[in-house]
């Protein structure tokens, strides 16, 4: 387990980490950590998965929903801004601001930060999609994106390939939150880790993740803990999986070029734009379908799939059109609801051969106009 967390640690450049049994416990505790509770509101990207929010409400706080930018599918900074703004003056700041690296791609971290620094709201970034991600911490002059994106991935994952420049998905955050679940790009089955460049509150949660015992030989407890460490076990699959990640992340980005050049030329589709500050593992392959230029929708496409026998799935149904969080107030959400209709996620296993995309992308033309 120790073995883990260092190298884990190392990866990333986060300094302190803790490993936990899911991506919703290091979130729970996190926010834990922050103070969230009761009458609280914690701002949130609007296109997650519901585990990025729900700790929230494990805490008896209220979820307050930021809609996305088009540039990055992520959490909108000037829609951020604008709130945050509105909350000073109400004199009622949100206690945390909880935005996600959406489908293996970086948030606007630094703006983020910068924004919430100015109103002192601590930052968790939701990097359960994006380990092996990273963003450009200051934007390098004289050198081309796809310059840069070359040197991201070559010969090491330190990141530390252009300077200090490249930075991994969530470091700059107060804490930063990862998922292996059995979908993501680096997978123990399940599982999650805690990273924050803060000890105190990688300690804090670490002695919560174990029923919160104190140091003696018999059982004492003055706080409540939960049972949230993670096994020895998938800690040494973990240490594998790090050492093959990088193969991943050129993997997941060959299937997306794969895709572009088969599907790209096509009316009405269009592929998830990648930052032009960031390096995305493109842990899927997210396009987007305009009915009426292509000749189909993005649900005609995934039932002609599944017929197929081939996966796909929509884009995350945003947050604050979830029966769960009805009331719940949203900032905009038009944008993030026209992706969730015309979004989808391709098939982007890197066991994929190229037969099977081939297969799939004759299934995608076949629906478009002749």
């Amino acid at each position: 387990m120790d073995a883990f967390e260092k190298e884990f640690s190392e990866y990333t450049g986060i300094n302190h980490c803790v490993a936990l049994s899911s991506g919703t416990a290091t979130m729970h505790l996190a926010l834990r950590y922050l103070g969230v509770g009761p009458g609280d509101e914690v701002l949130a990207s609007t296109l997650t998965f519901i585990g990025s929010v729900s700790p929230v409400t494990f805490l008896g706080a209220t979820p307050v929903f930021i809609d996305w930018d088009r540039a990055t599918w992520n959490m909108d900074p000037v829609l951020l801004e604008a709130e945050l703004e509105r909350c000073a003056k109400a004199g009622k700041l949100p206690k945390a601001v909880v935005p996600t690296n959406l489908y293996g791609q970086c948030c606007d971290l630094q703006r983020i930060v910068m924004v919430c620094d100015r109103y002192g709201v601590p930052v968790v970034c939701d990097s359960a999609e994006a380990m092996g991600a990273r963003y450009l911490a200051q934007r390098c002059q004289g050198v081309t994106k796809e310059t840069q994106k070359d040197m991201a991935f070559r010969g090491g994952i330190n990141g530390a390939l252009l300077g200090q420049d490249w930075i991994h998905a969530g470091k700059g955050a107060k804490a930063a939150v990862f998922s292996f679940n059995g979908n993501k790009i680096m997978t123990t089955s399940g599982g999650g880790m805690l990273a924050s460049d803060d000890r105190d509150l990688v300690e804090k949660a670490r002695f919560w993740s174990q029923q919160a015992r104190e140091p003696f030989a018999h059982y004492e407890h003055t706080e409540i803990g939960y049972n949230y460490r993670m096994s020895n076990v998938l800690a040494a699959i973990g240490r594998g999986q790090l050492r093959v990640l990088e193969d991943r992340v050129r993997r997941k980005r060959e299937i997306f070029d794969f895709y572009q050049q088969a599907l790209g030329n096509l009316p009405g589709v269009a592929f998830m734009p990648e930052a032009p500050w960031g390096c995305a593992t493109r842990w899927l392959t997210c396009i987007t379908v305009d009915q009426e230029q292509f000749g189909a929708s993005r649900e005609d496409i995934r039932l002609a799939l599944e017929q197929q026998n081939i996966e796909s799935r929509p884009v995350w149904k945003p947050m604050h059109l979830q029966p769960v969080f009805a009331g719940c107030r949203v900032v905009e959400g038009a944008v993030a609801e026209a992706l969730f209709r015309d979004g989808l996620c391709l098939p982007s296993g890197t066991a994929m051969t190229e037969d099977d995309l081939e297969h799939v992308v004759a299934v995608v033309r076949k629906m478009g106009r002749r």
